[in-house]
């Protein structure tokens, strides 16, 4: 009898395709306020008046981040229609287009092993705050795929698809896309000292691709702001959208002289990576160290150069949120996949490891006990085959303690995106308030008074107004408790419709999650008819 005998690299292939999965499950689950649903919400303005050049949010033109996810997202809606799945899932392909790249970029570098390219896309897909970011969806999925893309290409001097990556991530997030791109190179060359490479002709054919294809974002930019000086925008006229996209959006937060200000702390990135990169992050800083040590000896610099010159940019600036990190995440990826396969040690890869999986498990547990999220069985279903397999799995030695590392985040991630989530998205009113209106009142004009909901204005299947002042007549209107009282002190006739509870879903704080704590936690909101005596 022939007994089949299955390899690692199998496994390894069977894992990928498992945490591409997982990334999936995040595509259905309803947007999150405020910047998902705020950036789904201008793409769905850009398809219902056909307009692609102008952003537009809360009724006035918005000036913030370039056009390329939005022109994805609305194409994207053409397809699909206006969905939770047709806004995430163009970051999505973007995300599985890093995924290749990844595997590419590792496997071609030539100073590493096809084991260490695969296991590198293992330590990337399941890296937790990419998981996060497939189901909170911002700009960071899409620049994470353009950015390795590009770096990828110029690498095998591909100069046409490196710079046209390159233009797609400078339209994401603007002229500081470039910095992981340019420094990956420029570390590479010069602490390998070759000069001429550094300073070769071909950067300057490069620069101009760039400079061509980024051509659509500056026409969009120049026709809604800079041809029209009178518009309001800051606070202020005379704004140029040209000047914000390659100063005061990128140059002005670092500095924190532009219009958008923040609060930077340069240990934050430092400590961030400790969950963001889990359950890989320890191997990370000692892959980083070990790096450092080696010196001259290192095999190449470009995913130091690239992911470290960022990490310190972010670092030293004034603006920084969790998510910026993940644009590095594929150089991180590599670079402790190399420290793994080649240079830890069993045991201590063991220990370390199975005491991360412990604290993952326990906070499956404990989130599961404390918040009682709604049963789908599908989830649970899933989180018991997950646990089946982590139980029985069949590789031995560090094959085994990687795998069981990644079904770790597996188990972690269908719990997140197939029970906590939904369920606590639950809590967002302006969605729940939608998804009421759509399927009970059937198309009937809403109005916001005294606040905003970018998730309802995006899932209203029906007109969305803003009022200031009630008009005459009855009108539909979602408000809060305090403006609802202060219509019927001013003696309007209030009749409620519906009330919802809510919580700001994306800062979730123990008192909410503790489901004998939750209620007081929460404010409400409500849809009531109003009329004028």
């Amino acid at each position: 009898m022939t007994v089949y005998s299955i390899s690692e690299k199998q496994v390894c292939r069977m894992m990928i395709g498992l945490l591409i999965f997982m990334h999936m499950t995040g595509l259905p689950v309803t947007i999150m306020e405020p910047d998902g649903a705020l950036y789904a919400g201008i793409a769905k303005h850009m398809v219902q008046h056909h307009d692609y050049l102008n952003l537009v949010a809360d009724g006035h033109d918005w000036l913030d981040k370039p056009h390329f996810p939005f022109w994805m997202a609305a194409l994207s809606y053409l397809l699909f229609g206006f969905t939770s799945f047709a806004y995430k899932l163009p970051a999505f392909l973007l995300l599985m287009l890093g995924v290749i790249y990844t595997y590419k970029f590792a496997k071609d570098l030539l100073v590493y092993s096809e084991k260490v390219a695969l296991w590198a896309v293992c330590i990337f897909l399941s890296a937790e705050h990419l998981v996060i970011s497939s189901t909170d969806v911002r700009a960071e999925p899409y620049l994470t795929g353009l950015i390795i893309a590009s770096v990828y290409h110029l690498y095998k001097r591909q100069l046409l698809p490196g710079a046209l990556f390159a233009a797609c991530a400078v339209m994401t997030k603007g002229p500081f896309a470039l910095v992981p791109i340019g420094f990956a190179f420029i570390g590479q060359y010069t602490f390998t000292r070759q000069w001429k490479e550094l300073f070769h002709w071909r950067w300057l054919v490069v620069a101009l691709l760039i400079g061509i294809f980024i051509t659509p974002e500056l026409y969009a930019l120049y026709q809604q702001f800079d041809a029209h000086p009178e518009k309001v925008v800051f606070g202020q006229t005379g704004v140029s959208g040209i000047r914000f996209f390659f100063w005061d959006s990128q140059f002005g937060r670092f500095m924190n002289n532009g219009p958008i200000k923040g609060h930077g702390d340069p240990s934050f990135f430092l400590h961030t990576l400790l969950w963001a990169f889990l359950p890989w992050s320890i191997f990370l800083y000692v892959a980083v160290v070990n790096f450092i040590r080696k010196g001259k000896s290192a095999p190449e610099y470009y995913c130091i150069s690239a992911a470290l010159s960022t990490f310190l940019l972010f670092s030293l600036s004034k603006f920084q949120l969790p998510h910026y990190l993940n644009i590095i995440f594929p150089f991180f990826a590599i670079l402790t996949a190399k420290y793994i396969v080649d240079d830890v040690k069993e045991k201590v890869f063991r220990i370390t490891q199975y005491i991360l999986m412990g604290i993952m498990g326990v906070a499956i547990i404990a989130i599961w006990a404390l918040y009682r999220p709604e049963i789908h069985f599908w989830a649970v279903g899933l989180i018991v085959i997950g646990t089946a397999v982590f139980i029985w799995f069949p590789l031995k030695g560090m094959p085994r303690v990687f795998f069981r590392t990644c079904i770790a985040a597996f188990l972690l991630n269908i719990f997140l995106n197939g029970l906590f989530y939904p369920d606590v998205l639950r809590y967002q009113s302006g969605s729940t308030a939608a998804f009421y209106a759509n399927s009970e009142l059937k198309g009937g004009a809403v109005g916001f008074y005294g606040l905003n909901s970018y998730a309802m204005e995006y899932y209203l299947d029906a007109p969305l107004l803003r009022y200031d002042t009630i008009p005459a007549g009855p009108s539909l209107v979602f408000t809060t408790a305090e403006h609802r009282d202060s219509l019927i002190a001013k003696g309007y006739a209030v009749k409620e419709i519906k009330s919802f509870a809510q919580f700001p879903v994306t800062r979730l704080d123990l008192q909410f999650v503790n489901f004998y704590t939750r209620e007081s936690s929460l404010e409400k909101r409500f849809l009531i008819l109003v009329n004028s005596f």
